[in-house]
């Protein structure tokens, strides 16, 4: 009997609260080699559940397993197959990005040819080669997300998580950004995303799940979100309001 591949992701009974809960005994699945979509309003519970993916916050009770490893046991060996680019960009402002790049492949162990290889590579589709060595502090926002992106990439990690990666970037950008996402999904790695721009999650997403008051309320690729809902011509942004709507509307 053939063996299953292991799912990217597998959440199970996550539970996190300040006060009130914010991610509500949660379970979630992630299939290798896709491109996930979490959506939700503000406060719904989004970067919470990736930030204790990402090992950044402790799970009030649940189980996280990353590729099989349980991120509560070994927390080094998942970290090392993933990477998490939160939507403020978190680099080193006095640093260049090829300084950058080079520091966080030393980080994560990377041979120093091979280090130097994927730097070029994705200074140069992330298109900064021509700024590589400014410092960061003069840069956009933009500019600074695509080099936290780079940061991220450079160790080659299996899953990636992103919150709201888009934000910031003007069209040119954000269309540099989803070609290097598209890339990394057709090389075989698994990227797992929330944003606010539902016609980026309807575009690229193989699956979407979204997020109400911390619990999934749906998922499923967009035909079966429009099969639940009962209409197939639904674009991404009416399912998610009619959703959202009708749970706000069932827990009055």
């Amino acid at each position: 009997m053939p063996q299953l591949e292991t799912n990217a992701l597998d959440v199970a009974n996550l539970c996190k609260a300040y006060g009130h809960p914010v991610v509500d005994h949660l379970n979630l699945e992630v299939r290798a080699g896709e491109l996930f979509a979490l959506l939700g309003s503000n406060g719904a519970g989004k970067t919470t559940t990736l930030r204790m993916v990402a090992g950044l916050l402790q799970p009030d009770a649940g189980q996280i397993q990353i590729f099989g490893i349980d991120c509560s046991k070994d927390p080094i060996a998942a970290r090392k197959i993933s990477a998490w680019v939160p939507d403020e960009p978190a680099i080193y402002d006095k640093l260049t990005p090829q300084e950058y790049l080079t520091f966080v492949a030393g980080l994560w162990s990377v041979p120093q040819d091979l280090a130097k290889a994927r730097t070029e590579e994705l200074l140069s589709k992330l298109e900064l080669s021509d700024i590589a060595h400014r410092r960061c502090e003069e840069f956009s926002r933009g500019m600074k997300q695509k080099v936290a992106l780079a940061g991220a990439l450079v160790h080659d990690p299996k899953l990636l998580l992103l919150d709201e990666p888009l934000t910031g970037l003007d069209a040119a950008m954000a269309r540099i950004v989803k070609d290097v996402l598209d890339a990394r999904v057709r090389a075989g790695a698994t990227i797992i995303l929330t944003t606010h721009i539902l016609e980026v999650a309807e575009r690229m997403a193989d699956r979407i799940a979204i997020m109400h008051q911390g619990r999934i309320v749906a998922n499923g690729t967009l035909g079966e979100l429009r099969a639940q809902a009962g209409n197939r011509d639904a674009t991404l942004e009416d399912l998610f309001l009619r959703l959202v709507s009708t749970k706000q509307a069932l827990s009055a």
